[in-house]
């Protein structure tokens, strides 16, 4: 089987330091740049489970790498390059310590709430009699804060955001319009590959006093995907709809008692577990690129990420 890149400890040129995220890696190049490691592992319910997946690093970053090309005329982003598949390189931002939320349709931990009688998320009002998957008559933001490893985000309302200083209200405005506009982007390719972009997260941060888009976007880790053929029907009878998500990981972990909290235990990943998910993830990339998937060299991975990048950065 193939391997898969679960740690990273690299030393390029000028780095200063790492971050080590839930699944990706950061490195600091000279306070100037970062370099993006994608690595294989995987987290659900906030929990970096014990396997890593083979390839998905690879098909995040590549996804995330298309759709940062692919909005450059809405805002600006980090991106600077991809000089392996599992790696971007892009300028540094001073990150804002929120995530934008969007949401096109109520499902997951909104349809929850909602389900419990919750009628207000994170500020913004809901409208009554309204049912799972049901789409939204206008996309919300439902911010979160940005946790430290191990803790939960939280629900924050653009008024707390404003109240703590997290962002000025100018600043706001521009997050807000850049989340909206980035994600009728994203609906409207979405629906060319037959897909409803349900909900995702944008991150952004500051660069030489500009607002920049940063980290992935639109992949399948970040947001949630229905098809769009079947879609209406399903609706109508209240049946579940068919996702292209990674889902089915945290139905797979529920399935077999994990759900992130105290004492449980996570459920053993086989070989053939783990390849029915990277499969799985193979699956989502080429459905929503609309491409065939290349597999990336994985002989020796820490090798030939270590050269790509040092290549790249000595140019």
């Amino acid at each position: 089987m193939s391997k898969a890149l679960t740690k990273t400890d690299f030393h390029f040129p000028g780095q200063k330091s790492v971050y080590h995220g839930k699944v990706r890696d950061v490195y600091n190049i000279n306070d100037e740049k970062l370099v993006m490691v994608a690595t294989d592992r995987i987290s659900a319910f906030d929990v970096v489970l014990p396997e890593g997946i083979p390839y998905k690093g690879q098909m995040l970053n590549q996804i995330a790498a298309k759709f940062l090309d692919a909005t450059t005329d809405i805002c600006p982003n980090w991106k600077l390059a991809t000089p392996d598949p599992m790696v971007t390189v892009g300028v540094m931002c001073q990150g804002f310590p929120v995530e934008m939320i969007v949401r096109g349709y109520l499902c997951g931990s909104a349809w929850r709430a909602y389900k419990s009688g919750v009628r207000e998320i994170c500020g913004v009002r809901l409208p009554e009699g309204m049912r799972e998957n049901e789409k939204f008559p206008h996309p919300i933001i439902t911010p979160t804060t940005k946790a430290e490893m191990g803790l939960h985000d939280e629900d924050i309302s653009k008024e707390e955001i404003l109240a703590k200083g997290l962002a000025t209200p100018e600043e706001y405005a521009t997050l807000e319009k850049y989340t909206l506009a980035l994600f009728e982007r994203g609906t409207q390719m979405a629906a060319e590959r037959g897909l409803i972009l349900v909900d995702t997260k944008y991150e952004f941060g500051k660069h030489n006093g500009e607002i920049y888009l940063m980290d992935e976007i639109h992949t399948p880790d970040s947001s949630r995907y229905f098809y769009s053929e079947g879609y209406q029907e399903r609706f109508e009878k209240e049946e579940p709809q068919k996702q292209l998500s990674k889902e089915f990981v945290r139905e797979w972990l529920m399935a077999n008692g994990f759900q992130g909290k105290e004492g449980q235990q996570v459920p053993e990943m086989t070989p053939a577990i783990v390849e029915s998910i990277s499969d799985r993830y193979i699956e989502l990339y080429e459905h929503i690129t609309g491409e065939s998937f290349v597999k990336g060299e994985t002989e020796d991975l820490t090798k030939r990420i270590e050269k790509n990048v040092t290549d790249y950065l000595t140019l």
